[in-house]
């Protein structure tokens, strides 16, 4: 463990940064997944670490990767993989869901997938982006969350939150590429999404119900590994 609080051998990012290069959400990205065998020991390292999810790479030249939360295994996650594909440079993640395909435009990393490959998400639409601003807590219920409101209608622009309501300490999510991808989908529209306390999403649906999703990567700090 080194004085940055993870093992050592994982990098932390930020994904999904504002225009000022703060606020994203925090990623753990294990290089040498082989390091952690089964999913046992995935978990568990997913759960010490804390962070909305972890990701194991276990092939960098094949782009093959894993997702974790503290709670469970996701088959997909957006800001994992657009933290994955900036850090390591590569243009297909290998998931079992699929290939996703990723691209670098300037500042802008760009991930291309599908939605029915994301995790179920309820879209709740408010009526102002003031009402999402006004929340202190989840809305009572159950399930995974994702309140929006239209900031500029004709331009575009969303407010939004999400809440994972699923018991794993973390209460609202900063910022979470699958669910804009599934408001993009339902949409049928490019969304400039502010979520959380500022990050920012950027989606763009393609003619073959495919849908980009983009934004700004951060390292917070490169772990070595332990020699």
């Amino acid at each position: 463990m080194n004085d940055f609080g993870v093992p050592d051998g994982i990098d932390v990012l930020r994904v999904f940064c504002g225009p000022d290069g703060r606020h994203g959400n925090a990623l753990g990205v294990v290089r040498e997944g082989g390091a952690y065998p089964g999913e046992a020991s995935r978990q568990t390292l997913a759960r010490t670490l804390g962070f909305s999810e972890t990701v194991f790479v276990d092939d960098p030249e094949r782009g093959r990767v894993d997702i974790y939360t503290p709670g469970l295994r996701l088959p997909f996650a957006g800001h994992p993989l657009v933290g994955a594909a900036w850090l390591l440079d590569l243009e297909v993640l290998e998931l079992p869901v699929g290939d996703v395909f990723a691209r670098q435009d300037g500042e802008f990393t760009w991930i291309t997938a599908r939605p029915e490959w994301a995790p179920p998400r309820a879209l709740e639409q408010y009526a102002s982006a003031a009402e999402v601003e006004a929340l202190t807590g989840p809305p009572p219920g159950e399930g995974w969350l994702y309140v929006w409101a239209w900031e500029d209608e004709a331009g575009g622009r969303v407010r939004a939150r999400a809440f994972p309501r699923r018991g794993e300490g973390i209460v609202e999510d900063e910022a979470t590429g699958a669910a804009a991808l599934l408001l993009s989908a339902a949409l049928g529209r490019a969304l400039n999404i502010r979520q959380g306390r500022g990050s920012q999403i950027l989606t763009a649906p393609g003619p073959d119900g495919t849908v980009e999703v983009g934004g700004r990567v951060l390292l917070l700090r490169a772990v070595p590994a332990a020699v």
